[in-house]
């Protein structure tokens, strides 16, 4: 997985790339704000940001406000970690944008722990869009039989958009999902 930290703080940056390299992820570091929004609007942008609430440049909700503004199809799972610590500090950041809130000092455990989560939720999204995509595929395909159907009442053939004649079986195996099966019914 690969994770931006946003961190102007050289010491907690140095932290958090160690260990988030450590666990296994790949790192994209920056310092400043305006570096990780750079980095976020990349089309390889990391999958999960790490944001610190105050930095340089651009603010942490600014940019996780800014990032749900792209609207891309697969999301990226954002991460505030912040000095602040009120319960308001912690709802203007989720409304920001922002899909966890960690306070500093950070227990390790628990930023992995969310870590964790957030690869759970960008999972679960994953499998959400290539579902909708097949889903799409899939209503493409579909012809759906509308409106008048012109049948000869005595062969029972029946007449297509280009003026053909053709058997009834024919006609509904081409214009939809129906495949027929032939047997004789009671009356017969």
């Amino acid at each position: 997985m690969r994770i931006l930290i946003a961190e102007d703080d050289p010491v907690s940056r140095l932290v958090l790339e160690r260990l988030l390299q450590k666990w296994g992820h790949d790192v994209v570091v920056t310092c400043d704000g305006l570096a990780a929004w750079q980095a976020l609007q990349r089309d390889d942008a990391p999958n999960i940001a790490i944001l610190d609430w105050m930095m340089p440049g651009m603010d942490g909700p600014d940019i996780c406000q800014k990032t749900r503004d792209l609207a891309r199809q697969e999301p990226t799972y954002l991460i505030l970690l912040t000095a602040k610590q009120r319960k308001e500090d912690e709802v203007i950041g989720l409304d920001s944008g922002a899909d966890d809130f960690i306070a500093k000092p950070f227990d390790h455990q628990e930023l992995r722990s969310r870590i964790r989560v957030g690869e759970r939720m960008l999972a679960l999204q994953q499998k959400l869009a290539d579902r909708v995509r097949k889903l799409e595929a899939a209503l493409a395909d579909i012809t759906l039989l509308s409106g008048l159907l012109p049948i000869c009442s005595y062969c029972k053939k029946v007449r297509d958009d280009k003026d053909y004649w053709q058997e009834v079986e024919t006609y509904v195996t081409a214009h939809s999902d129906v495949h027929f099966s032939h047997g004789i019914c009671p009356t017969c």
